[in-house]
Parts: structure tokens; sequence; C-alpha cells
């Protein structure tokens, strides 16, 4: 498909705090040829990465769960349980997952794998996120884990084996779309490693 034409008639900043919203006026090239004006919003927060810790060992994963006030305002009370992720802020996706990993779980991650690179809601929000998949053992702990208290961070480290992390997406335990994206991803990979 051929890039999309785009006019822009105006940008107009709404709020500049945790993240940026802008309302944009644009002129659309539908592929009929016709042009249509579209207003749209965005939010823009930066780009992100997340990783799932895995021990083949002893078939383990590393969850963290943690309040999220946007999910809580949508009628979800309890904690998310969720893979660790961060933002780049200045940083390649790999070094921030190894800091973000250390910082909320306490585990030194090794040979991060890169999986795939996804628009989360592309509707409204321009966060790109780059998923891993990890190594880890318990030798690899360094500390307690538990995120960063000046960010409002209190996170609770989960282990937990895989197939009860694949249950708790069927019950509804799990159920943030980055964790179940990068769960299924690893099942599918073990499950193809097994059939060669």
């Amino acid at each position: 498909m051929a890039e999309a034409e785009i006019r822009i008639q105006s940008v107009q900043v709404l709020s500049d705090d945790w993240a940026i919203l802008k309302k944009t006026v644009l002129d659309y090239r539908r592929r009929d040829g016709t042009w249509q004006t579209l207003v749209r919003q965005t939010y823009d927060r930066g780009n992100g990465a997340a990783v799932l810790p895995y021990d083949a060992q002893r078939g383990t994963v590393l969850l963290i769960r943690q309040f999220r006030y946007p999910a809580y305002v949508n009628g979800h009370r309890e904690p998310l349980i969720e893979a660790c992720a961060g933002l780049l802020d200045k940083d390649d996706p790999e070094t921030c997952i190894c800091r973000e990993a250390e910082e909320e779980t306490g585990y030194r991650i090794r040979n991060a794998r890169r999986v795939f690179d996804v628009f989360m809601s592309p509707g409204s929000v321009t966060e790109r996120l780059a998923f891993f998949l990890a190594d880890y053992s318990p030798d690899d702990r360094l500390n307690a884990g538990g995120g960063d208290q000046t960010e409002g961070e209190d996170i609770e480290v989960l282990e937990v084996p895989l197939e009860e992390a694949l249950s708790m997406i069927d019950a509804g335990t799990i159920i943030d779309g980055k964790t179940i994206m990068l769960i299924q991803h690893l099942e599918l990979t073990r499950l193809r490693s097994h059939s060669r």
C-alpha cells in the first residue's frame, strides 16, 4: 500500500504535562482520490518497551502487579498483572527493558530477544512498543524490585509457571494487552520448537 497522503491544516497543543495531547486538523486523500478533512487528537508520551523474562529450566515467567489509574476509572478496581515495561526516555529499547526489569522485578535479565514492535492503540496514542523475551534464573536476582517510588510505583513481583500465566489469561485475571501478547508468543515459540 502506498504512503498515506495528508495535508496538515492546523495543530493545537491541548495539554503538555505528563504527555502531549494535540488536536490536528488534516486533509486526507482517500483511496478513490478525493480529499476529506479529518480532526484527530493524538496522545504522545514517547515510545516504550516490554519484556517477559522466562526461566526455561523451571518453566516460570516473571510478571508484576501494579495499580493503574486509567484501568481503575474504567471499572477495573484491582491492580493489573503485567509484563515489565517502561518508556524509552533517551535509551534504546534493549537498554530500557534491562533497566526496567531490574528496577521493577529485581532481576538481571539475559539474552534479550526482540520479537516484534507494535502500535498498541493507534487510533489515538502515538506510542510504539518494542517487545522482548529474555532469560532469567534465581541466580539473577539482585534485589526485591518494586519499582521507583519517586515515580509512584508500588510493584509486586510475581513468579508463576507459564501454564498458570496462560490459565490466568483464560480466567480474565491477566487483561493487559502487551502481557497477553508476550505470554502467547512465548507459548507459540515453545510449541513450534517442540514440534521440530
